[in-house]
């Protein structure tokens, strides 16, 4: 599929900048990409610790939920937390069942189940909750879209706070206008709220039970130190959730980092073993791609309370017995997410699908838990939107993921007269459907889509060219300060034109790593390439032929150029140090 390439060139007195904050002019170009602009904003991103985090108490009804559950813990009442089975829903169940312990409450918890419970609180819960004598239920990471359910809890008897970060539902007027309703709980903690003044609304679930936490310890006289502590587990949430990395997720996830490194939470501990991460750095890519599908796999595939048991657990043999049942569980999702891909494949070529601009895909025996999995890959592979449904006992059920160019939330409300119960995002959303009516929905997708044919082409975004002249272990160092990357946090991307390539061979037991000995004329480079090698040995093939190719193999090709975006890094192999370059894309040189 051709890409579009293109630099990002933001006016601005980047040299001027540089100097301001004592940085060299390639990070400061890479602040100014990434909208940051004002000088304080900029110090605080470099410099900012856990002493920058804002005061809960300015999040509204933040204080008056601690308070109510206060007066519960000191009459010895009980209290429900109701979470979700998704990893910030285990964590922030997690996190609040041990501080709310810690504080010697009354304290159980329920994660309703995927399959037969679905999202978020239900009635069944909250009745459950009244007979047993509830006195307080808190949610974590659902609870603002349960407004019949809340209203229920409050008839019954029962004292709710909502904990949650999602958006804030609406109901759209004839004129088009919106009105937002808050659930009618005695508080209702979430920084989305119109009517709350806390500077930052990005937090994930666990994040803001972090925040409630806070305070928490505050009024019981807790050391600071101890809820600290907690954010090795918010960590795991902030990367899984997919939030923005920046301001308090970015201070939360560099704090949480360093503990998880030195983490003495047992089944964690276990989990590293099970996934082969023992006496390895934990970083942004083993929470997001390891951790988090470890423990996302128990809520997909069976009961999210496995994962939740594991964090608990004290016993290090038991806590390795649940370690081993997730990982086994993940390896279980991954290939049932492998056999789904294929079969999605071949249903959209096989019905010429690919000329839609928004893929619909039913696949009646994907397990539900992981369409949207699917439906992510599917988008990584042609670029466009994708939603993919399900066979459930009354219809259908999916989930969609989409490209930056499609608010995919808004589409589905043009089709809410076909649609079932559906919710999301701009870049994801679930949904049920009556079977009959998914022709139409996919139909009715594509008439009403506002995509264009220049949005639907792959575009790569590069922060600037950078030679291999002006890399040097200085810079790469300096690049670092930048870290954790992310949402909203970008790694940084480079380019350089018409390099020539030596040599090339291919590693790793799935073949699916290339190494490439690359020059400018004067220096020398090694290039790593983790992705499709056979787009590379087509592209190579069609531009310089079959013998040519033969002779990069050799590592004595001579007349092969290409362009490459790339990210540099120092490649550290048995003591011995030297920069390489991780190459993210490449074409021949233009």
């Amino acid at each position: 599929m051709m890409e579009r390439w293109t630099v990002r060139n933001v006016k601005f007195n980047t040299i001027g900048f540089a100097k301001a904050l004592g940085v060299s002019p390639v990070v400061a170009k890479l602040m100014v990409n990434r909208s940051i602009y004002e000088l304080n904003e900029a110090k605080s991103f470099l410099n900012s610790t856990i002493d920058n985090l804002h005061d809960g108490k300015s999040m509204k009804d933040l204080s008056k939920a601690v308070a109510l559950i206060k007066e519960s813990i000191e009459n010895n009442k009980k209290v429900l937390i109701v979470g979700d089975y998704d990893v910030d829903g285990i964590i922030s169940t997690y996190i609040l069942n041990k501080a709310l312990s810690r504080c010697n409450a009354n304290v159980s918890f329920h994660i309703p189940d995927r399959i037969k419970e679905g999202y978020g609180i239900n009635e069944s819960i909250i009745r459950k909750a009244a007979e047993d004598n509830i006195d307080v239920i808190i949610t974590c990471d659902n609870g603002i879209s349960a407004i019949d359910q809340i209203k229920l809890a409050k008839e019954l008897g029962l004292k709710v706070i909502v904990t949650d970060h999602h958006d804030i539902p609406f109901i759209e007027k004839e004129d088009g206008s919106r009105e937002y309703i808050i659930p009618e709980g005695n508080c209702v903690v979430n920084p989305k709220r119109k009517d709350c003044n806390y500077p930052f609304k990005s937090l994930c679930g666990a994040g803001v039970a972090f925040k409630f936490i806070e305070e928490l310890y505050r009024q019981f006289n807790i050391p600071k130190s101890e809820a600290i502590e907690l954010l090795q587990y918010v960590a795991i949430a902030i990367v899984c959730d997919v939030v923005d990395l920046v301001d308090e997720n970015r201070i939360m996830l560099k704090k949480g980092l360093e503990l998880i490194n030195n983490t003495n939470n047992i089944g964690l501990r276990a989990l590293f073993k099970a996934t082969g991460l023992e006496g390895k750095i934990i970083n942004v890519y083993s929470l997001g791609f390891v951790i988090g599908p470890s423990i996302n796999a128990s809520g997909r595939l069976e009961q999210a309370i496995w994962a939740l048991k594991l964090l608990m657990e004290e016993n290090k043999e038991l806590a390795e017995e649940l370690a081993d049942k997730l990982h086994e569980l993940n390896k279980d999702r991954q290939e049932l997410t492998k056999e789904g891909l294929e079969k999605a494949i071949e249903v959209i070529e096989k019905n010429n699908m690919n000329k839609d601009k928004v893929l619909v895909v039913y696949l009646e025996d994907v397990h539900e838990s992981i369409a949207g999995i699917i439906a992510g890959r599917i988008r990584e592979k042609y670029n466009l939107p994708a939603i993919v449904l399900t066979k459930t006992h009354d219809g259908a059920k999916g989930s969609g993921r989409s490209i930056e160019e499609y608010n995919m939330y808004e589409e589905l409300i043009k089709c809410k007269d076909i649609l079932g119960k559906f919710g999301g995002h701009p870049m994801a959303a679930g949904m049920s459907i009556p079977k009959e009516n998914i022709e139409e929905f996919r139909k009715r997708l594509n008439e009403l889509t506002v995509l264009t044919d220049e949005d639907v082409i792959p575009k790569v975004s590069i922060d600037m060219p950078l030679q291999l002249s002006e890399i040097n272990y200085g810079l790469i160092d300096e690049i670092a300060k930048l870290e954790p990357y992310g949402k909203g946090n970008s790694k940084p991307s480079f380019a350089v034109k018409n390099l020539t390539v030596r040599g090339a061979r291919v590693l790793g037991k799935d073949k699916n790593v290339l190494k490439l000995n690359l020059t400018d004329g004067n220096l020398f480079i090694d290039g790593i390439f983790f992705g499709d090698v056979d787009a590379f040995e087509e592209e190579v093939k069609n531009s310089y032929g079959e013998m040519e190719y033969m002779k990069l193999l050799d590592g004595n090709a001579r007349g092969i150029k290409m362009d490459f975006v790339y990210y540099p890094e120092i490649n550290e192999y048995m003591g011995n140090k030297k920069v390489q370059i991780v190459i993210n894309n490449f074409r021949i040189a233009q």
